[in-house]
């Protein structure tokens, strides 16, 4: 138990949150725009896949990372289409697209690979896995990338015009568009965002990993999605859930080395913590008024 204390546990901490704090910052200008976004568990998986298969051809972490980006832009971008213009109902049009990436990715694995489970390996953009947990974290470029992302939203979404336009087409996109903001564009412009911000969620999952698993997204997109709506659709709420999250992946982590516990009640700590926050704040979040409409 002392395990929990530890400079060691904290980074593991952070370092787990990361690929949450990400997501839950693309939920975050999805909703805020009043687009429902169920599409986060998918957004991640195209992108870890992206992620990896432009550092395979290319030889290049780099722009394997441009590449996962890109792929969850897509993404954002199909479901801005079927629901801005095709005027679908955007939860059924998140769960389509989760299962198209579910389906998609495993089809392209083994295309890519001849593989249905796992990508070959592919270096990160970290330290070698000889460095301290600690230090490997620090020295992560997106680590940085995650953290410039979580300011980046909180500073936009309040003191930019696109933020101001953004929540004013999630409150009353009537009176936006009477003022002159293209509801449906600066709605497109969000979801590109998300795409973006939620897909460096499944970067860091490629690079954390150094390959390519069928299904790794592991259900992070719902889990900062719930984040989204505990937060009360707030980003800076949203940080702390998220690192609260991770602090219990992490803990999870070391009870099961530990064997304290029976492993399938520690495997469940997250999901357990997840709901039981979320029965407890749901109540107090005020969602964005125009959530969910045209």
């Amino acid at each position: 138990m002392s395990r929990l204390f530890t400079l060691a546990f904290l980074a593991q901490a952070v370092r787990i949150a990361l690929p949450y704090l990400a997501a839950s910052m693309g939920g975050i200008w999805s909703e805020r725009a009043g687009v429902p976004n169920v599409a986060l568990e998918g957004t991640i998986l195209v992108a870890a896949l992206g992620a990896v298969a432009g550092t395979t051809l290319t030889g290049s972490a780099w722009l394997g990372l441009i590449v996962g980006l890109l792929a969850g832009v897509l993404l954002q971008i199909v479901h801005a289409l079927v629901v801005l213009i095709g005027r679908a109902n955007a939860i059924v049009s998140g769960l389509a697209l989760n299962l198209l990436a579910a389906g998609g990715t495993r089809f392209l694995l083994r295309a890519l690979y001849d593989s249905s489970s796992n990508s070959p390996a592919i270096p990160g953009l970290a330290p070698p896995a000889s460095t301290s947990l600690l230090r490997a974290t620090v020295l992560d470029p997106t680590t940085w990338m995650v953290a410039a992302v979580v300011v980046g939203t909180i500073v936009a979404l309040e003191r930019t015009r696109l933020g101001l336009r953004v929540r004013a087409v999630g409150e009353h996109p009537e009176a936006a568009a009477s003022v002159g903001v293209p509801v449906a564009r600066t709605r497109a412009v969000a979801l590109a965002i998300t795409g973006a911000t939620a897909g460096l969620a499944g970067v860091w999952l490629a690079f954390d990993q150094r390959q390519f698993s069928s299904g790794m997204s592991g259900g992070r997109g719902f889990i900062a999605l719930a984040t989204v709506v505990i937060a009360g659709w707030r980003p800076l709420p949203a940080v702390g859930f998220a690192l609260l999250f991770g602090v219990a992946e992490a803990a999870q982590i070391v009870l099961q080395d530990q064997n304290v516990v029976a492993h399938q009640v520690v495997q469940a700590l997250p999901y357990v913590l997840t709901l039981v926050v979320l029965a407890g704040w749901v109540r107090r979040a005020r969602p964005p008024a125009a959530l969910g409409r045209p």
